[in-house]
C-alpha cells in the first residue's frame, strides 16, 4: 500500500466526504491573491463543527474581505489521525488542503471543555508547539473564542490571544491590525499582541504572569499596569450584525441538518445555574423583517427543506407568533418545513399551540431542572408543576408521542426529599394519556449539576463522584417503569467538565499529560477513558477536589476575576443569597431592572421589536399544485472523481437540494409530511464511481428537460454531472434484471491470472456474508458473474448480475477471487461503466 497524499487516504477512512471541502457555498480563494490566510479550527468532528453556526458566521465575515481567505479544519477521526501520523502528512484545511502550519492565524472555537485534548491533537498534527512561549515567527498566531473563554485559564498558556464575547465586529478589528502589522514589515509578534490587547474583548494570556499565593490560589500579575482587566465584546445591534445569506451546506450527516436563523441573542430569565444566561446578556433581538428576508435568501441559496429558529429562549421573542405565522405560510408555499424549537412551558400560549398544530412534530422538550418547587425556586426556574403538567398534557393532545424532560442532581441545597419529588413528578406525568387513549412516552435525561464561572453558583461545590453515582442509581431504580426511558450523563465526564470549568493555569500540564496518554474526544462516551485521566491527574499532582467539590468563600480570588463579562460580582453574590432563601428574581424584560450591571442604557441595552402585524394567510396557496400537470422524467448522471465518496443517502440529499436551488417544481407526496417524488435506481455505496446512473423525478410541465439539465448542472458539486434528461419510460421497464459492467484499476498490487483461471474452471464459488439484519446469506459467484476479463495486470473488467434481487459489489468479488488485502481493494478505482437489461444482451 502506498500513500502519497490525503487523496490516497480517503478511500481507507470512514466518512471521507467530510474531508473534501467542496460543499455548496464553500469558498476557495487563490492563496496568491490574499494577504492573510485564516484557519477556522473546530476541535471536534466535522458533523459537530458544521452544526455550529458561529463558525459559519465567521467564515462569511472573513471571506467577505478581499485580502483574507478563511478556510476550515476539524478534528480528524481516529482512523484519519492514524494514517496522517503513519504517513507523516500534516493536518490540512478543507478548502485548499493547505497544512495548518502554513496559515497566518488559526482560530479555535471553544464550546466544550471536554474538547480541549482535541486542540492539542490538532496542533500536534500540524507540527505546531502547544505553548505560546514555544512558538516563534515561523508559526501561525493561535487564537480562540467561544463560551469557554469566560474562564480561559486552563488553556490560556496555549493561546496567543483569546476573544471574550461576541466576535462579529472584533474579529475584523483583529485581522485589520494583523494586516497593518504585516505591511509595516514588523517581525516582532509581541508588537501585534500589544495592538490586539488594546481592543475591547481581546485577552492576551502572555501579558499576565501567574503565580500561586501562600493560600494556594492562582493570582495574575499584569505585565502592563493599564492592561489588568479584559471586558467582554458585545454586538449591541444584532439586527445590523452580519449574517451569512449563503451558509455552507454540509456533506455527510451534520447534527443540525437544516437552515438555522438566530432570532435573538441573550436571555434574562436569570436561571442561577445557567452560564449562557449570564455571559450573553443583554437580550438583543433581530427584527422580524430582517429574519424573514434572511430566511428567503438563505433557503434559495442552500436548498434546505426545513428551518429552525435559534435563541436561548425563542418563546420569549417579542414577535414570535406573527413571525411563525409568516414562516409557516411561506414554508407551505415553498415546501419548507418549519421546526419549532423547544419552548418554555410557561410561554406555551393558546395561539402558539394553534401554530404547533400546523408544523412538523419534532422532539418536544421541557426542562424543569429540579423535581420540587422549593428547588426550582432556589435555581430561579419560574415554572410550576402545574405548568409542566399542562404542557405535557397539551403536547400529547397535539400529537406528540414522546416528551423529553431534563433534570439535574446535585443542585445547591438539594436534599433527599427533592430527589423523591423528582421521581414522583415523573410518575405523575407518566399517567397523562394522549387523546387517542394510548399512553405517551417520557424520555428523562438526568445530569449532575456543574457549577460554572460567572454565575451565582460559581462558589458552590460540585457533588462528589460517589454521591452523583448514588443519586443516579436511585433514580434509575425508581424510574425503571414502562413508558419512561431514562438517560443520564456519565458522572465521570461531569466531574471532569467541572474541573476545567473552574480551573486555573495549573491544568495546562494536566491536559498535555492526558493527551500524551491517549485522551481524545473526551466528550464522546465511546472514547472517554476516565482511568487515563485519573492517571494523568495523579502524575501532575492536580488536587481535583480543590477545583470541584469544595465550597468556595465569597471573598476568595477566582481564576476568572480578570475577565469582565459585564455582569458584576455584587449581583451574582446577591443572587446567591436569594437562592439560599428560595427567593425568585423576575425577568428584567418583563419587570424592573435587576441591576446585573450589563446595560448602560445608552449604547447597550435590551433590544426588542414591536411584533409585525398579525397575518391572516388566507390567500391562495401557491404551493398547492395538486391539479397541475406533471410529467415523469428519467435523469441520467455520472458520479466520478471525488463524488465517489458520497454515500447513497448523502447523494440523495445533494440532488434534492440542487433541485430546490434550481427552482424546479417537483411533485410531492400527500400527507402531513410531504416528500418530493424522486427515486433512484441503484444506491451506489461509498467509493464506487459510475459513468451512467439514473433517477426519476416528476416535474411540472412548464420547463423543458434540457433546461432542467442545465439548471441542475449549475447546482451540483464537482464529480456529479447530469448527462441526459428525458421523458421516462414505463415503470415496468425499470424492474428488468440487469447486468452491470465494472472497470477495476488497482493502485497497488496486481490481478493474478491463475486465480481467474481457477475461478473460471470451478463449478461453484460460494461465500457467506451478513445482510443488514445480521443474517447469513450464501452467494454463488459463478451464478452472478457473467464475465471476468483481465485487461492488464492492474485492470480488470467484471460483469455482475444481481443475486436474487440483491446487489453484489465488485469489492466483494475481488476479495473472494483474488484474496487481495482490504487496503489494496479500497484504494482501487472501481467504475461502473454500463448497465444493460439481460433481455437486450
Amino acid at each position: 500500500m502506498s500513500i502519497n497524499s490525503l487523496q490516497d487516504i480517503l478511500p481507507l477512512v470512514e466518512h471521507p466526504s467530510t474531508y473534501l471541502g467542496t460543499e455548496v457555498n464553500s469558498i476557495r480563494k487563490d492563496p496568491k491573491s490574499v494577504k492573510l490566510r485564516f484557519a477556522l479550527a473546530f476541535p471536534d468532528l466535522y458533523e459537530i463543527g458544521m452544526s455550529h453556526f458561529g463558525l459559519q458566521i465567521l467564515y462569511f465575515i472573513l471571506n467577505a474581505q478581499k485580502e483574507i481567505a478563511a478556510e476550515r479544519a476539524f478534528a480528524p477521526r481516529v482512523d484519519m489521525e492514524r494514517y496522517l501520523r503513519s504517513e507523516k502528512i500534516p493536518l490540512c484545511s478543507l478548502e485548499t488542503h493547505t497544512p495548518l502550519g502554513d496559515f497566518d492565524i488559526i482560530g479555535f472555537s471553544l464550546l466544550y471543555e471536554l474538547n480541549y485534548t482535541n486542540i492539542l491533537n490538532m496542533l500536534d498534527l500540524a507540527g505546531i508547539p502547544f505553548f505560546s512561549h514555544e512558538r516563534d515567527g515561523s508559526h501561525p498566531f493561535i487564537i480562540a473564542g467561544g463560551p469557554c473563554t469566560c474562564n480561559p485559564e486552563p488553556v490560556a498558556d496555549f493561546f496567543d490571544a483569546m476573544v471574550i464575547g461576541d466576535a462579529e465586529e472584533l474579529i475584523l478589528k483583529m485581522v485589520h491590525a494583523w494586516l497593518q502589522w504585516k505591511d509595516s514589515a514588523c517581525t516582532d509578534r509581541n508588537a501585534l499582541l500589544r495592538e490586539w490587547s488594546k481592543l475591547e474583548g481581546v485577552y492576551v494570556p502572555g501579558f499576565f504572569k501567574w503565580y500561586l499565593g501562600s493560600d494556594g490560589f492562582q493570582r495574575l500579575k499584569p505585565i502592563y499596569p493599564e492592561y489588568h482587566t479584559v471586558t467582554r465584546a458585545i454586538v449591541a445591534d444584532l439586527d445590523k450584525a452580519p449574517f451569512p445569506d449563503s451558509p455552507i451546506v454540509p456533506y455527510d450527516k451534520p447534527v443540525h441538518d437544516r437552515l438555522r436563523l438566530e432570532v435573538a441573542r441573550g436571555c434574562s430569565r436569570g436561571c442561577r445555574f445557567c452560564q449562557a444566561g449570564m455571559i450573553y446578556r443583554p437580550v438583543r433581538e433581530r427584527s422580524a423583517p430582517t429574519i424573514l428576508a434572511q430566511s428567503e435568501r438563505s433557503c434559495v441559496s442552500t436548498g434546505y427543506g426545513n428551518l429552525s429558529l435559534l435563541s436561548l429562549s425563542t418563546g420569549d421573542y417579542s414577535g414570535i407568533i406573527p413571525l411563525m405565522e409568516r414562516l409557516i405560510y411561506r414554508g407551505k408555499t415553498h415546501r419548507i418545513a418549519v421546526n419549532l424549537p423547544s419552548l418554555r412551558a410557561e410561554t406555551l400560549t393558546p395561539k402558539i399551540m394553534e401554530l404547533i398544530k400546523k408544523i412538523r412534530k419534532t422532539g418536544f422538550t421541557i426542562a424543569p431542572e429540579a423535581g420540587s418547587q422549593r428547588l426550582r425556586n432556589v435555581i430561579n426556574k419560574s415554572i410550576t408543576e402545574d405548568d409542566i403538567h399542562k404542557t405535557v398534557e397539551i403536547a400529547f393532545k397535539m400529537g406528540w408521542q414522546v416528551i423529553k424532560l431534563y433534570f439535574m442532581v446535585g443542585l445547591p441545597t438539594e436534599s433527599k426529599a427533592d430527589i423523591e419529588e423528582l421521581i414522583a413528578l415523573v410518575k405523575r406525568l407518566r399517567k397523562i394519556r394522549p387523546s387517542n387513549g394510548h399512553r405517551g412516552k417520557l424520555n428523562i435525561s438526568v445530569a449532575a449539576f456543574i457549577p460554572k464561572a460567572h454565575t451565582p453558583f460559581q462558589w458552590e461545590p460540585q457533588i462528589s463522584l460517589p454521591e452523583a453515582k448514588e443519586k443516579l442509581a436511585w433514580i434509575k431504580q425508581e424510574l425503571n417503569i414502562s413508558g419512561v426511558q431514562l438517560k443520564w450523563q456519565n458522572p465521570e465526564t461531569s466531574i471532569l467538565e467541572g474541573l476545567f470549568s473552574r480551573g486555573d493555569r495549573r491544568l495546562s500540564l494536566l491536559l498535555v499529560k492526558a493527551y500524551e496518554n491517549g485522551c481524545r474526544f473526551d466528550g464522546w462516551s465511546d472514547k472517554f477513558r476516565f482511568h487515563t485521566w485519573q492517571t494523568a491527574i495523579e502524575k501532575t499532582a492536580v488536587d481535583m477536589e480543590f477545583f470541584t467539590t469544595r465550597t468556595r468563600k465569597l471573598e476568595e480570588p477566582l481564576p476568572w476575576d480578570h475577565i469582565d463579562i459585564k455582569v458584576n460580582k455584587a449581583f451574582l453574590k446577591r443572587e446567591w443569597k436569594r437562592a439560599l432563601k428560595g427567593e425568585l428574581t423576575a425577568d428584567c424584560r418583563f419587570s424592573e431592572c435587576q441591576g446585573c450591571g450589563v446595560c448602560d442604557f445608552e449604547t447597550l441595552k435590551p433590544v426588542s421589536f414591536y411584533p409585525i402585524e398579525a397575518f391572516a394567510g388566507q390567500g391562495a396557496d401557491r404551493g398547492d399544485n395538486r391539479h397541475a400537470v406533471y410529467r415523469q422524467l428519467e435523469i441520467w448522471y455520472s458520479k466520478m472523481g471525488q463524488a465517489k465518496f458520497f454515500g447513497h443517502l448523502e447523494l440523495k440529499n445533494i440532488i434534492l437540494r440542487a433541485v430546490r436551488r434550481a427552482r424546479i417544481a417537483v411533485k410531492y407526496s400527500e400527507g402531513f409530511h410531504p416528500l418530493p417524488k424522486i427515486s433512484f435506481n441503484d444506491p451506489l455505496p461509498v467509493g464506487l464511481e459510475s459513468e451512467s446512473e439514473v433517477f426519476y423525478m416528476s416535474v411540472l410541465d412548464t420547463i423543458s428537460p434540457e433546461e432542467i439539465k442545465t439548471r441542475l448542472n449549475k447546482q451540483l458539486p464537482g464529480g456529479l454531472c447530469i448527462k441526459t434528461c428525458r421523458l421516462s419510460s414505463s415503470k415496468s421497464s425499470r424492474k428488468k434484471t440487469t447486468v452491470s459492467t465494472y472497470r477495476v484499476v488497482l493502485k497497488d498490487g496486481f490481478f493474478d491470472k491463475k486465480r481467474i483461471n481457477f475461478f473460471v474452471d470451478s463449478v461453484q464459488w460460494v461465500y457467506e456474508r451478513k445482510n443488514r439484519k445480521g443474517k447469513i446469506q450464501r452467494t454463488d459467484l459463478k451464478k452472478i458473474i457473467t464475465g471476468i476479463d483481465l485487461i492488464s495486470p492492474k485492470i480488470l473488467k467484471l460483469r455482475i448480475r444481481p443475486d436474487a434481487g440483491k446487489l453484489v459489489r465488485p469489492a466483494e468479488v475481488i476479495a473472494q477471487i483474488f484474496k487481495l488485502p482490504e487496503t489494496i481493494i479500497k484504494q482501487a478505482t472501481v467504475v461502473k461503466v454500463c448497465t444493460k437489461n439481460l433481455s437486450s444482451m
